[in-house]
């Protein structure tokens, strides 16, 4: 018996076999023996798919754009639009320079990962960036 267990529920049926079948049983026989656990609910986040097609595009980013002199990577490029997502903050490092507190893509909900990818569309439509590794709806 595994200590973790996560399941994709996508309506109301489904969901409620699954958690007859599937958690209850294995949360009963956890906390029978003398587990401690937490049940946690939780909106699915980003597919596999999505987040290919998110590095496919910061590559392209990445490759066609300078910003403010600088050829940024791919995941500095990350960093600086889930950072715009967020409206995160800036902090001074702890030996100088500056730390941006963002934001995981991996925690990213469906939702949250197709608006950055929006928001990366957009910004690339702005600087002319040609999307040829993915394909753009």
């Amino acid at each position: 018996m595994t200590d973790r267990l996560s399941i994709r529920m996508w309506e109301p049926v489904q969901a409620h076999k699954a958690i007859q079948a599937t958690v209850w049983p294995q949360l009963k026989a956890m906390l029978m023996a003398g587990q401690r656990m937490v049940v946690e609910v939780k909106p699915e986040t980003r597919s596999l798919e999505a987040n290919a097609r998110m590095w496919a595009m910061l590559a392209e980013i990445s490759e066609q754009v300078e910003w403010y002199g600088h050829r940024l990577t791919s995941e500095e490029w990350k960093d600086v639009f889930s950072a715009a997502m967020k409206r995160t903050k800036v902090v001074p490092g702890l030996d100088g320079g500056f730390v941006v507190c963002g934001q995981s893509t991996s925690k990213m909900t469906r939702a949250e990962m197709s608006e950055m990818q929006e928001l990366m569309e957009a910004f690339g439509a702005e600087k002319g960036v040609r999307f040829s590794a993915v394909e753009v709806a």
